[in-house]
C-alpha cells in the first residue's frame, strides 16, 4: 500500500517557521481534509512536500513508501506519485498546453506513448473535465479563466494519475457546475485508481461531495487534531474555537482582522509574513 508520512517536519518562509514538528500520514485510499486557521501551514506543508525551494525545511523526514522524499529534486518526486494542484495555477506563455501533457505522460511512463494514445488519453480527460478539446492548442493557462485553470490542474492529475495527489483550495474560485465537475473527478480518481488525497478547502461544499474519509487540523504548525468527517463538519459549524477551548491550545496569529482580510486566492503564510514585518 502506498503511504505518504511526514515526520516532526520543521518548515521556514522567509526565515519565518510556519511548521514546527509535522506529523501526518496519508494512505492510499484515503481522503483526508486537511483544515485550520489562515496562515498556520496548510498551504506550506503541501509545497514543503512538492519541494518548493521557497519553504526551506530545517527538520524533519518525509517518506513516499519508505524513501526519502527531501532527497529528490521535484521532477522525481512527481514520476514517484506525488501531485500537487496549486492554489493559483501559473499562466506559461509559449508553452502549448498538448505539448506540455505530452511531455509530462512520457516522462511518467516507462515505456514511449504513441501519438494515438496521447490524444485518446487527453480527449478522455478533456470531455472528464468539460474543458474544450480545442483549448489545449493554446499556451499552458494562457488567457484560461479560473475555473478552466483549476479544471486544468485536475485533467493534469487525471493523465498523470498519481499516488498521493494534494489538492490546495481546487474549488476556490468555482461555481456550482464546475464544483460538481471536480468532485466527480476526484470521486472517480479515488473509485478507480485508490490516489491517496490530501485536501484543503474553506468550503464544506466540496468535502460533502468527495466525503472525506478523515480530517487533520492545523495549528500552529502542528496537527493538533485527527479524526473522521465529523471533525470538518463541526468546524464548518462553530469554527475552530471549540479546538482552542477544549484542547486548551492558544492560537498563534489570531488577528481575525488579518485573517479576514486574507482572500481565499491569497497564500494566507505570505499575507501574515509580511503583516508581520
Amino acid at each position: 500500500m502506498d503511504v505518504l508520512e511526514i515526520k516532526d517536519l520543521h518548515v521556514t518562509v522567509e526565515n519565518k517557521e510556519i511548521l514546527k514538528g509535522l506529523n501526518l500520514i496519508i494512505n492510499k485510499g484515503e481522503k483526508v481534509a486537511l483544515l485550520g486557521p489562515n496562515g498556520h501551514g496548510k498551504s506550506t506543508l503541501l509545497n514543503a512536500i512538492m519541494g518548493n525551494p521557497r519553504y526551506k525545511i530545517t527538520k524533519g523526514e518525509i517518506l513516499l513508501n519508505g524513501e526519502n522524499v527531501l532527497e529528490m529534486k521535484v521532477d522525481e518526486r512527481s514520476r514517484k506519485g506525488l501531485f500537487l494542484a496549486f492554489q493559483n495555477p501559473v499562466e506559461i506563455p509559449g508553452v502549448i498546453s498538448a505539448d506540455f501533457y505530452k511531455s509530462a505522460i512520457q516522462e511518467h511512463s516507462e515505456k514511449r506513448v504513441s501519438l494515438y494514445q496521447f490524444y485518446k488519453v487527453l480527449d478522455d480527460a478533456s470531455k472528464e473535465v468539460k474543458i474544450p478539446f480545442e483549448m489545449f492548442n493554446r499556451p499552458l493557462n494562457d488567457g484560461f479563466s479560473g475555473g478552466e485553470k483549476k479544471r486544468n490542474e485536475i485533467l493534469q492529475m487525471m493523465l498523470l494519475n498519481p499516488k498521493i495527489a494534494m489538492l490546495d483550495e481546487i474549488d476556490s474560485g468555482l461555481d456550482v457546475d464546475a464544483i460538481n465537475t471536480v468532485s466527480e473527478c476526484i470521486n472517480k480518481q479515488f473509485e478507480e485508481n485508490g490516489t491517496g488525497f490530501l485536501i484543503i478547502s474553506h468550503y464544506a461544499r466540496l468535502f460533502e461531495l468527495i466525503k472525506p474519509t478523515r480530517s487533520a487540523v492545523i495549528i500552529n504548525g502542528k496537527v493538533v487534531l485527527e479524526g473522521g468527517p465529523e471533525v470538518y463538519k463541526r468546524i464548518d459549524k462553530e469554527g475552530y474555537e471549540w479546538i482552542k477551548d477544549e484542547l486548551n491550545i492558544s492560537i498563534e496569529n489570531e488577528n481575525e482582522k488579518t485573517m479576514n482580510q486574507v482572500s481565499i486566492g491569497v497564500c494566507a503564510t505570505k499575507e501574515i509574513i509580511k503583516n508581520e514585518k
